[in-house]
């Protein structure tokens, strides 16, 4: 069996967690291969290695003196490495770096320096071999992910590497200029080495057990989730459940590759799997709850909208010319309402509302802000009857008035619309009638 392990700055940030790492990597030989994040926070009021970089290298843009910012980074890597007992010096990487920031060698190659960094001490700490994501995670000119080069060049390298340590976050450009992922690009890393090398598993080490079904600051102490398949994890994600990045999903889905959410100060607990599909039931209807504030709606009514060809596209044709993305169309005979992110619609309504009426003539538009969208997933919806009706009938129950609700073909889930005064009342009454009291 072949495993691929990342492990995320919270579990990396002092030789003391790095120990518990290694324990981790060393007592299963099949953890051959590792992708380490830059060092996180020591404690609550701790600085990230990557955010320590970021404020460095803006200094050397500036043109200012960045030498005792650069030696506060340096002297965090000198303390994992001396609490470690390593014969490692980082001084001439450390003189490469001030290098490359006076000559601006740009935000993306200051930021993946975490992570190189702490692959190379990663390395040393376990005998494996150091490979530089930057010689086989590729970007094409324009900045984007090239999967298919990136495969090739990383499977072909780690066919003759048995163990190996591979930073996330970036890669590089044809020309070898660093590129980085967006934050939480590590993920994606440990999803691309664990395609190339066709793992058995992909195991994401972090600070939680898994998925939770609910948001812990709004239900206390809610069940973890067991089992959990791709789709279910991208619905959940796209409404803030945020343990794993959601694109790492994707490499790894391509080869049916399980990924696991374990838990690094808990390594006995079996974590979360995240599967393409499963015969297992959940243990309630619903696999989790998730949800977003800070949306609005534009409401727009025309008689005999139905039989109006093209009115939908009209519509939509003005949010596109705004360059503004759309959450959720719910529409009716003769109405139909665009949700959208009210932060980015709010400088640009009014050239939306002209540009509807311009396109669409409609007979009446109205505006309605401050609305949460609450996400309601699970495999199990399928094959129950009467879960909208539940829903309903909890938020009834709870005063929660209903804004809209529209239910994906697939059956496996349903968004619903609140006002943001209700939002966390409405988890609330979803979440006692489907695992506390699974009425």
């Amino acid at each position: 069996m072949k495993k691929v392990v990342k492990f995320g700055g919270s579990s990396l940030a002092s030789a003391e967690q790095f120990m518990k790492v290694g324990q981790i990597i060393k007592s299963d030989p099949d953890r051959a291969y590792v992708v380490p994040s830059a060092p996180g926070k020591r404690n609550s009021k701790d600085t990230k290695v990557t955010d320590m970089l970021y404020k460095t290298y803006a200094l050397a843009e500036a043109g200012k003196d960045f030498q005792k910012q650069l030696d506060a980074i340096k002297a965090r890597y000198d303390e994992i490495i001396k609490g470690l007992g390593l014969k490692l010096n980082l001084a001439n990487e450390f003189k490469t770096i001030e290098k490359n920031f006076k000559a601006k060698a740009g935000n993306d190659y200051a930021a993946s320096r975490g992570e190189y960094l702490n692959g190379i001490v990663m390395a040393t700490y376990l005998g494996f071999e150091f490979i530089d994501s930057a010689t086989v995670v590729a970007f094409d000119k324009n900045g984007e992910f090239d999967s298919e080069k990136t495969n090739k060049l990383m499977a072909k390298k780690l066919e003759k590497t048995p163990n190996a340590v591979i930073p996330g976050f970036y890669g590089a450009y044809p020309d070898g200029t660093i590129k980085t992922f967006s934050r939480g690009g590590s993920d994606i890393t440990g999803s691309i080495v664990s395609r190339a090398i066709k793992a058995d598993v992909y195991e994401n080490w972090t600070d939680v057990s898994g998925f939770l079904v609910a948001d812990p600051r709004i239900i206390d102490r809610p069940p973890h989730i067991d089992t959990i398949t791709y789709t279910e994890l991208r619905e959940l994600a796209y409404m803030g459940a945020s343990v794993l990045h959601e694109d790492a999903i994707f490499p790894v889905r391509k080869e049916g590759i399980p990924i696991n959410i374990r838990n690094t100060n808990k390594p006995e607990d079996p974590g979360t799997w995240i599967v393409e599909s499963t015969a297992k039931k959940s243990k309630f209807v619903i696999t989790g709850i998730a949800g977003k504030k800070g949306f609005c709606c534009v409401n727009i009514l025309k008689d005999q909208m139905n039989s109006e060809v093209g009115f939908v596209r009209k519509v939509l044709q003005a949010f596109e010319d705004q360059n503004i993305s759309i959450e959720h169309v719910p529409s009716g005979i003769d109405t139909m309402t665009v949700f959208v992110q009210q932060d980015e619609f709010i400088e640009k309504e009014q050239s939306v509302v002209s540009e509807i009426h311009r396109l669409a003539r409609p007979d009446m538009l109205e505006i309605d802000s401050d609305l949460a969208l609450i996400a309601v997933v699970g495999r199990g919806m399928k094959s129950t009857r009467g879960t909208a009706g539940r829903i309903f009938s909890a938020l009834a129950h709870a005063s929660v008035n209903v804004r809209m609700i529209d239910q994906g073909s697939s059956e496996l889930n349903i968004i619903i619309g609140v006002e943001t005064r209700d939002y966390e009342k409405a988890i609330r009454a979803i979440y006692d009638i489907f695992v506390t009291t699974q009425v």
